[in-house]
């Protein structure tokens, strides 16, 4: 039974879709609230962590897939 585009990649796009929109309103909210200081190199920091961090996952997860699906 091969496993189809619908099967595999929608979850994963509406996974990392709607979760990189509910990402992106957070941080958002975030910068609007003043709670991040851009000239605080540690809030910097973590602010690259957070856009790493969801990338790594989406893309560890990708990965996966394709890895998982090439049998």
């Amino acid at each position: 039974m091969p496993l189809d585009f619908d099967r595999v990649w929608l979850p994963y796009i509406y996974l990392y879709g709607v979760g990189g929109v509910f990402f992106v309103f957070g941080l958002i909210m975030i910068l609007r609230s003043e709670a991040y200081n851009k000239l605080n190199p540690s809030d910097r920091r973590w602010m690259g962590l957070m856009f790493f961090g969801f990338l790594w996952y989406a893309g560890l997860h990708g990965l996966g897939i394709l890895a998982a699906t090439q049998l």
